[in-house]
């Protein structure tokens, strides 16, 4: 059950002191060496990830970790908590300097990297409309290509039971994985960065209090809320 006790360092005030200008949700032009996707791109995905479902159910879930717990971007009929091994939550997806973030202060997403663990939402898409959510999805996530962070299938542990879900993860060799950034220097991003969709802070406040309100306690992104909040204060006299 969700820690009423917990309260978040980091609140909406400090998120409002970032607001951008103006909010754009329309898909800006293509990082150098990456071209949009095309619906031709999302179907070839999509028969690739559906030859390589087990059929012995028709069941389809998806894992989200970030940004699509708060925005699921596709319709679902059932939701779950679940653990999945070999993967952890990192902000490791860099660098945006469109959506959450410029060229003077760039953001970094997300995503799914090797190793350790991670708590989540499973989403179960409709049995009778699975093709045409998943491409919701891939609309998403998957804008343009090729993609740093590829759709794949995991395993998700909820209670007794192992479910096959679709998810994220970052692929180290795309240009856009960035590692080994110590947690001051990623405080020190989510704390400036701001684009056409909003600010990192605000990315991290909605993930972070969505987890929270499902009994999921991520330490590293509860530690990261704190310093962000701390570094707006300080910067703009927020309290």
């Amino acid at each position: 059950m969700p820690n009423a006790q917990r309260q978040m360092r980091l609140t909406e005030r400090h998120v409002q002191f970032l607001q951008p200008p103006e909010t754009v949700e329309t898909l800006p032009e293509p990082p150098a060496g990456m071209i949009e996707s095309t619906p031709a791109d999302h179907q070839q995905t999509l028969e690739i990830l559906l030859d390589q479902k087990d059929a012995a159910t028709g069941e389809i879930w998806f894992f989200a970790y970030g940004s699509l717990i708060w925005k699921p971007a596709c319709d679902f009929v059932e939701m779950r908590t679940g653990l999945v091994h070999g993967w952890h939550r990192s902000f490791c997806l860099g660098w945006n300097n469109r959506f959450r973030g410029s060229d003077e202060n760039p953001g970094l997403m997300l995503a799914l990297d090797r190793g350790g663990s991670c708590k989540g939402v499973l989403y179960r898409l409709p049995t009778d409309r699975v093709k045409a959510n998943m491409i919701k999805l891939f609309e998403r996530e998957m804008g343009w290509k090729p993609s740093a962070f590829p759709p794949r299938w995991v395993n998700a542990r909820v209670g007794e039971r192992t479910i096959r879900a679709l998810t994220f993860c970052i692929d180290r060799q795309s240009g856009r994985y960035v590692g080994g950034l110590s947690q001051d220097r990623i405080a020190d991003m989510l704390a400036t960065a701001t684009g056409s969709r909003g600010s990192m802070a605000q990315y991290l406040f909605a993930t972070v209090r969505h987890l929270e309100d499902m009994g999921i306690h991520d330490p590293h992104l509860w530690a990261l809320q704190s310093m962000v909040a701390d570094r707006i204060e300080a910067s703009y006299g927020a309290t």
